[in-house]
């Protein structure tokens, strides 16, 4: 109960705000509100089993269930925000989303804890983003409203349950809410590379500065809406994937931190290929670059927090000050 309770009161939060944001949302989309009302529970649902993953204790008390148990309500719960949303169950698309994320969920319980078993995992969930299996899976009934973010979150979340709770992965520093600490070395690595973007994007030619077109105070709250989203959504997961389990892993099967740095931070860049149109090599070229001050942050800060706050000021500042 002692658990419950603060998670319980985080996520009638979440909902409050979420209810808010979907309205000013539709509001903005010229949609009819009562054509996204129906889809809010959903959004609401996945959210509140998202926000469980940045509770310390949530995850302590899952990792006590026995892994069957966990990894079957794990595979559960990923269907049932997609079961909400009005999509048919007896599709091909609904035989599809069961059957990759029983794979999510259960990897762990089939197959032993070691690096080829991690190495594989990644590759799968690489492979599902890559082709943007989520585009086909989740099929929107309102025009303008990607629903197909529902999968996202739910592959983000069951990933990171599996390789904390079941595969039970140490020393990623994972965490929602950065400390005193990850903002002041995140901040200072985003300064660091700064006008290190600046100079290799003009040079590429992969983006024109320009000033927000919006009066002052909505650019700011778009800009907070965006490191917000980027920080909890993208930099968690990439920063978790590339630099908390990648990184680190590249570290200690090469034996030196710069070799696994460098490795780490060139497959994060090529991941950004298919960006758009695929083979996107400045933002490649750019991403790699970028993954090495991440890279850096993630060492000085000694978990993935840092890093999110670099990543998610340099995407905040491309997305508002760049075209």
């Amino acid at each position: 109960m002692r658990v419950l309770r603060p998670y319980l009161l985080i996520v009638l939060g979440v909902w409050a705000l979420g209810t808010l944001a979907a309205y000013l949302y539709a509001q903005q989309l010229g949609l009819a509100w009562g054509s996204v009302v129906g889809l809010l529970p959903a959004f609401l649902l996945e959210a509140a089993f998202y926000v469980a993953l940045g509770r310390d204790d949530m995850r302590k008390a899952l990792e006590k269930i026995p892994p069957p148990m966990l990894a079957f309500g794990m595979w559960i719960t990923a269907l049932i925000p997609y079961a909400l949303a009005g999509l048919p169950l007896t599709s091909v698309n609904f035989a599809w989303l069961a059957g990759l994320t029983f794979l999510a969920s259960f990897w762990y319980v089939f197959l032993p804890h070691v690096g080829f078993s991690d190495i594989v995992f990644l590759g799968f969930l690489a492979a599902i983003m890559l082709t943007k299996v989520f585009d086909r899976l989740y099929p929107t009934p309102v025009p303008k409203l990607h629903i197909e973010i529902l999968g996202q979150l739910m592959l983000i979340r069951t990933a990171v349950f599996a390789l904390l709770c079941l595969r039970k992965i140490r020393g990623v520093g994972f965490g929602f809410v950065p400390s005193r600490k990850d903002w002041m070395v995140g901040t200072q690595y985003y300064l660091m590379f700064l006008p290190v973007a600046v100079v290799l994007a003009l040079w590429l030619k992969f983006v024109t500065l320009r000033w927000p077109p919006h009066p002052w105070w909505k650019a700011s709250l778009i800009a907070l809406g965006t490191f917000l989203g980027i920080l909890w959504v993208v930099a968690l997961s990439e920063e978790f994937l590339f630099r908390g389990l990648l990184q680190q892993g590249l570290d200690k099967l090469s034996g030196s931190k710069w070799t696994g740095l460098i490795a780490a931070s060139l497959l994060f860049g090529s991941v950004h290929l298919w960006y758009r149109a695929f083979p996107n090599w400045r933002f490649a070229v750019l991403a790699a670059v970028a993954g090495v001050f991440y890279g850096l942050a993630f060492r000085s800060g000694k978990g993935i927090r840092a890093s999110m706050v670099t990543h998610a000021l340099v995407v905040t500042t491309w997305k508002t000050f760049a075209a």
